[in-house]
């Protein structure tokens, strides 16, 4: 198994990505701590995992990625549980929302970037030091396609992921000597309820149909379908393996071509 004996901190973790991220690294071996905002959701992946790899395979606790006091209970659980820091840290949770860019609002505006992007910076913080002195750790920041191109309505998101990515650059420079990665995935449309979302958001702005509407999104693709939570679960395993020690600083597209660069 890929992360035998490792142990991972996953945000965003009660569904879509972190949930697949998640269940396949307790496949893999790992044992994972999930943390999200909404204690059910965490508590349903938790003992999904529990009841397929055994009950220390998984653990959870409610957590503010936005707070860094919140940030640092949820380290702090995570901690007792493993009994020292994650090997391995996977910051998925975020927002996305759109707005025209004159109607962004102040709190519109810190919202996305308090939670994608000093969420991502606070996480970090919390789990360098302890990857550093041990001589081993992954990072993998779930950043998006928003992160190297722009599109209207989604200013500030698309800031606040690029600054995930300028973020992810920095520190793997930072500890590339150290036996750390960094690195960010970047999706396109994943099949998950923030797409549902999207898909509801055309459909009130145009007048489409859901089909309609949805049908627009995967036509944003050159493979004209949606990236699976898998998928994207999929090339974090790899980021956050032994096989993966030799990339670093990257920001890897998952979006079927909708990106080439």
């Amino acid at each position: 198994m890929r992360l035998a004996d490792r142990t991972a901190f996953i945000t965003g973790g009660g569904r879509g990505i972190g949930r697949a991220v998640a269940t396949l690294f307790a496949r893999e071996g790992a044992r994972v701590f999930v943390v999200a905002r909404t204690a059910a959701e965490v508590g349903r992946v938790a003992a999904e995992i529990g009841e397929a790899c055994g009950a220390s395979a998984a653990s959870h606790a409610v957590c503010d990625v936005a707070d860094s006091l919140s940030v640092g209970r949820a380290f702090a659980a995570a901690r007792e549980f493993f009994g020292r820091g994650p090997d391995v840290l996977v910051n998925n949770a975020g927002i996305a929302e759109s707005a025209k860019l004159a109607e962004t609002s102040d709190e519109f505006w810190h919202r996305h970037l308090d939670v994608n992007l000093s969420g991502t910076f606070y996480c970090m913080r919390e789990a360098l030091p302890e990857m550093v002195a041990r001589g081993w750790g992954r990072i993998v920041n779930v950043a998006s396609i928003a992160g190297k191109t722009g599109a209207p309505y989604i200013a500030a998101y698309s800031a606040s992921k690029h600054g995930v990515l300028g973020l992810t650059r920095s520190a793997a420079l930072e500890v590339a000597r150290k036996g750390v990665t960094v690195n960010a995935v970047c999706p396109g449309y994943v099949d998950t309820e923030m797409t549902t979302r999207a898909v509801e958001n055309i459909e009130a702005r145009t007048g489409r149909s859901a089909a309609e509407s949805l049908a627009a999104i995967k036509g944003m693709s050159p493979q004209q379908r949606l990236v699976t939570p898998e998928e994207v679960a999929a090339l974090a395993l790899l980021l956050a393996s032994e096989d993966g020690r030799g990339i670093t600083g990257q920001a890897i597209n998952v979006d079927g071509g909708t990106v080439l660069f």
